[in-house]
């Protein structure tokens, strides 16, 4: 070994040539005899996980900590938004939640929190994000089943009923029919003094993951485009605290893709928001300012926290370098997470908790800014109340008694994080550049490009859990027979009782005054005005989610998917 006078280049050089020596002999011996047996799955791109990470692989990445890392709170953000990141307070605890009536979905929110949530997120039903009123014939056997079911302004006002609306921050998970859901959430708050400059939340409003991986869109791409820039706009002027996107990767997971496609597709689809604004003729620093992401967490923990570093120094440069974003706040990711439903089983559903406390890790040490944990029932239907406490409970024993909020970045530095962390945004930025050569994120979908790319990771991972080279706890390995748990279910009589309600209520309005407002939004529709105002006074007036819908249906057509093979 070199002595003491030796150079960095000469210590890295025996660094390097002892670790080979050691993995041809002393690992390549124990191997030879203890093979290395089936692991959670390869890392994205398919690659293994080394044995072992050094500094070898850091000086390989050309390594410099001032500019990959930097300082937390400063660009390029890798080891965190915040400075103090949660050692002054924890992350926002949400847990997603919504079923039935607006009435049981307020009950929940109100014992959600009781028990130390602080901050709602909304799950509505799929005729609501579909834009379809509950007495459409299209919406039968759906209303309530998957989320709440919001048709007006008077849902709403039960929905936010005795919350306190200045105080919480609330997430609403709806995309296609986004604008008229925030306009009935201000015109609510309105309502009970709450003035919209000071409402906090977030709306997802993310169109282009529906096109890619779930599927709830209703216009084709670019009009919807043109009205979320609409929302940017209203926003900026009228709710400046309100984060007017989280751009998603969490469907994109969900959907099959793995954690280099998750943030490649979700930082292309940002660029494409910002694009669109920029072209609308939007600041971006000002809008900017406002956007927010909304991640998956997976059970691999190393690779995840690495992802999530990986994501905040992309966006950071991207929006400087490409967009001239010149303040921290416009370059700097914050990102919602939510456990991965998809790692749920059903198969011995009490391991769940285990899998929601590893990723729970995963997403804290990754820096995230709020997290919704999953319940461990979800597998089998909506979370009952016990579920959805324990799910909560995960996270504040992990706030309160892990100490890992204590420190900022604590795997900083970490070989095998920093080499990751570089891999991931590496094999990113590959994607990325390919979806430029497409025309962007837009035209990539229009072609199919993404979806392709999904389809072909989620059939890898199948084939891998079927030939158990994934190991699935209680699915493909130490399986058993479990006790049966009890399972929330909805009530048949919701959907009638909705609709009759829905029936009062659109009897009871200024039919003239509400046919003129509806006109206003399509003549708006089909010019440039901005909707989002107009939204505004047609929900005041008692127009329904699915009678705006319909309007801009009219102009703008029905998006209809591209057939990827």
């Amino acid at each position: 070994m070199a002595g003491g006078g030796a150079t960095i280049d000469d210590r890295m050089s025996d660094y390097s040539s002892e670790k080979k020596r050691w993995s041809d002999s002393t690992l390549a011996k124990v191997e030879a005899k203890e093979p290395p047996r089936a692991r959670a799955g390869t890392l994205a791109g398919g690659a293994d996980a080394e044995p072992l990470y050094g500094p070898d692989d850091l000086e390989a990445a050309g390594f410099d900590p001032l500019t990959a890392l930097g300082f937390p709170g400063e660009p390029p953000f890798t080891r965190g938004v915040q400075p103090n990141m949660y050692r002054g307070r924890p992350w926002t605890m949400r847990q997603y939640a919504g079923f039935g009536t607006a009435a049981e979905s307020n009950e929940r929110y109100q014992y959600l929190l009781k028990q130390g949530q602080t901050g709602l997120s909304v799950a509505f039903d799929l005729p609501t994000q579909m834009g379809r009123d509950s007495d459409d014939p299209m919406a039968q056997g759906e209303v309530g089943r998957v989320g709440v079911a919001i048709d007006s302004i008077d849902d709403m006002r039960t929905l936010l009923r005795g919350l306190p609306l200045d105080t919480i921050s609330t997430s609403m998970t709806i995309n296609a029919t986004a604008a008229v859901l925030l306009c009935l959430y201000i015109a609510v708050a309105e309502e009970n003094g709450v003035a919209r400059s000071k409402l906090r939340g977030t709306i997802q409003n993310d169109i282009l993951k529906e096109y890619m991986a779930r599927g709830t869109y209703i216009y084709p791409p670019r009009p919807s485009i043109r009205l979320i820039n609409d929302i940017f706009a209203f926003c900026s002027r009228e709710v400046p605290r309100w984060n007017t996107i989280s751009i998603s990767g969490y469907h994109i997971r969900e959907a099959g893709c793995d954690a280099v496609q998750e943030v490649a597709f979700t930082l292309a689809d940002g660029a494409a928001y910002v694009q669109a604004a920029i072209d609308a003729g939007l600041d971006v620093d000002t809008f900017g300012a406002q956007l927010s992401f909304f991640f998956n967490v997976h059970n691999n923990l190393i690779e995840e926290v690495a992802k999530f570093r990986a994501a905040r120094k992309l966006w950071s440069d991207l929006m400087a370098e490409r967009f001239g974003a010149k303040t921290d706040r416009a370059r700097a990711l914050r990102f919602h997470c939510q456990t991965a439903g998809m790692t749920l089983t059903a198969q011995q559903p009490l391991n769940n908790v285990v899998r929601v406390t590893v990723q729970t890790l995963a997403a804290v040490l990754g820096g995230c800014q709020s997290l919704h944990t999953n319940s461990y029932d979800e597998a089998l239907g909506l979370p009952t109340s016990e579920a959805v406490t324990i799910a909560l409970r995960t996270q504040q024993i992990v706030a309160n008694e892990s100490g890992v909020a204590d420190f900022v970045d604590a795997l900083g530095g970490s070989y095998a994080i920093e080499a990751l962390t570089h891999k991931i945004s590496t094999e990113a930025k590959k994607y990325m550049s390919r979806i430029d050569e497409l025309g962007g994120m837009v035209s990539a979908i229009e072609q199919g490009y993404p979806q392709r790319e999904i389809q072909n990771t989620a059939y890898q991972y199948q084939l891998e859990v079927e030939k158990k080279q994934r190991v699935i706890v209680g699915l493909n390995a130490f399986t058993q027979d479990s006790a049966a748990i009890p399972v929330m279910k909805i009530d048949p009589r919701v959907e009638s009782e909705q609709v009759e309600r829905l029936r009062v209520f659109k009897a009871a309005r200024d039919s003239v005054a509400l046919a003129a407002s509806l006109e206003t939004i399509e003549r708006a529709a089909r010019g440039k005005d901005n909707l989002v105002p107009l939204v505004l006074g047609a929900v005041k007036l008692g127009a329904t989610v699915g009678e705006i819908s319909n309007v801009l249906r009219s102009v703008w057509g029905e998006h209809q998917e591209t057939l990827v093979l």
